[in-house]
């Protein structure tokens, strides 16, 4: 599906004080008027939209990744340089893509969107990965956006042919003294045959190396990566894995997913399908990916369920919100977004939550179901991977935190869903999107929503007492971002 050309203009309107309370010998004064403040804003060309964007740590400059376009700004939204990424030629049956063979399908001016951008910190680099040539990528200097490298003779250049902007997802693993690793997790559009579905790639110094975006191991047996079965197909013909975010912690990369399933309702006998929000967890220096694990999450409050993972953010729990949680200010939380139900994928309902994972508690279930597995106990239950039903075999072996899988066992399967801890829900304008860290020992959060506002969750006020639904009377403050979309149509 093609991505939408939007025109984006971003205002934030206002900054609302709300008060905690008044005084009873007072009469009642009206409100003061909110006070005005002008934000920069940047508007790009009238056609294109605007997909990807990374903040440089160091310098604050923003790298915006377009419809064939990357813009490099200032901290203060001044355009300091551009590169041009499209439109070209290209056809997306030309496999490989024209560029590298003569390609017999008809050719059309096609738009370059960009599904990717990662810094590479150490290389001062940036990488650009488009739609164009089944998901070739740029490799740009930082400071004036150079090309430095283009690879495209080879499969392993070919990261995704989706053309969705949110379709690829990728961690940066970074060494001292070895070349960088580059996880990569994209949906194959019925494709699994030309793209694996997560993969990890060799990220090398020199920008032009052949080796660059090859699989860290690859035989005649065993590759790091993997692929969905062509069998997974005659069970859900339309079966592919959504990634909406990745990060990475301690010795492991995740990755946070959506994917359909075929489950029966209660008192029915036939099937129909859902989808289902899983992280996906693997061992940094696994190169045969024994230690691929994946584990239903979602949450539920009054008695709602809310499966379907919009977006989320990995923070840390900071001072004030680990003493309520009962962990430590620097253990990892995952602050997600889940809309209702698990029914529609596309058209999510706008019910909404925002729920916190512990980190530790996740790798606590998996760890849990690792001993269970390995002392022979239920099946790998990874259904669309191994269609039948494979029993666990038992091995006399310690599995501890940083256990990282044998050739057998795996890639295993979490049937117990791990439950998050519901905040604050939305019934009308479905939130989207979701941002956090830690200020002055508080964790805050921002959502953004379907209607394009921006909310900020105090992290005093994450938990309100009683657990009930967020009022904004708790709320010291209220951001409210006011996002245009104005079609070309």
């Amino acid at each position: 599906m093609k991505a939408m050309p939007w025109n984006w203009t971003c205002l934030l309107s206002h900054l609302l004080m709300v008060g905690m309370g008044s005084s009873t010998l007072l009469p009642r004064q009206p409100p003061p008027p909110s006070p005005k403040r002008s934000f920069v804003t940047f508007r790009g060309e009238p056609a294109e939209g605007f997909n990807h964007l990374v903040v440089d740590e160091r310098t604050g400059h923003i790298y915006l990744g377009a419809v064939n376009r990357i813009y490099k700004l200032s901290s203060d939204l001044k355009v300091l340089v551009t590169h041009q990424t499209g439109p070209d030629e290209d056809n997306p049956k030309c496999y490989p893509p024209r560029i590298v063979q003569t390609c017999n399908e008809p050719l059309t001016t096609t738009n370059n969107v960009n599904k990717m951008l990662l810094i590479d910190y150490k290389e001062n680099r940036l990488i650009a990965c488009g739609s164009l040539y089944q998901g070739i990528c740029k490799l740009l200097r930082l400071e004036d956006l150079f090309k430095l490298g283009e690879p495209f003779h080879k499969k392993e250049h070919y990261l995704s042919g989706v053309n969705e902007s949110g379709s690829v997802f990728g961690v940066i693993v970074s060494y001292s003294n070895l070349d960088d690793k580059l996880f990569i997790a994209t949906a194959v559009d019925g494709k699994p045959e030309y793209f694996p579905t997560i993969s990890s790639r060799k990220l090398t110094k020199n920008s032009e190396a052949d080796g660059m975006f090859a699989y860290v191991f690859h035989d005649e047996f065993v590759a790091s990566m993997i692929k969905i079965p062509s069998d997974t197909f005659t069970v859900i013909p339309d079966f592919d894995i959504y990634y909406v975010y990745g990060f990475s912690s301690g010795n492991f990369v995740y990755f946070l997913t959506l994917q359909p399933e075929m489950v029966s309702p209660p008192g029915s006998t036939t099937k129909e399908q859902v989808y289902t929000s899983k992280l996906v967890r693997l061992c940094k220096e696994d190169t045969a990916f024994n230690s691929y694990v994946e584990v239903p999450i979602g949450c539920e409050r009054g008695g709602v369920e809310y499966r379907l993972l919009q977006a989320a953010y990995l923070s840390k729990a900071g001072a004030v919100l680990a003493r309520t949680l009962g962990v430590r200010p620097e253990d990892d939380l995952l602050f997600t977004v889940f809309s209702k139900g698990q029914k529609r994928k596309m058209k999510s309902l706008d019910e909404s939550a925002l729920c916190i994972f512990i980190l530790k508690q996740i790798n606590d279930r998996i760890k849990e179901r690792l001993q269970s597995c390995y002392r022979g106990e239920g099946t790998l239950d990874l259904a669309w991977l191994k269609v039948k039903d494979i029993p666990c075999s038992s091995a006399l072996l310690t599995i501890d935190d940083n256990f990282c899988g044998l050739d057998m066992n795996a890639p295993l399967g979490v049937s117990e869903m791990v439950r998050g801890i519901p905040v604050f829900t939305e019934d009308r304008d479905r939130m989207t999107s979701v941002i956090a860290y830690v200020y002055k020992n508080h964790s805050l959060a921002f959502v953004g929503t379907k209607s394009g506002k921006l909310k900020k969750m105090p992290g005093t006020r994450l938990f309100p007492t009683p657990p009930l639904r967020m009022d904004p009377r708790f709320l010291r403050a209220t951001v409210t971002l006011e996002i245009l979309l104005s079609s070309p149509n």
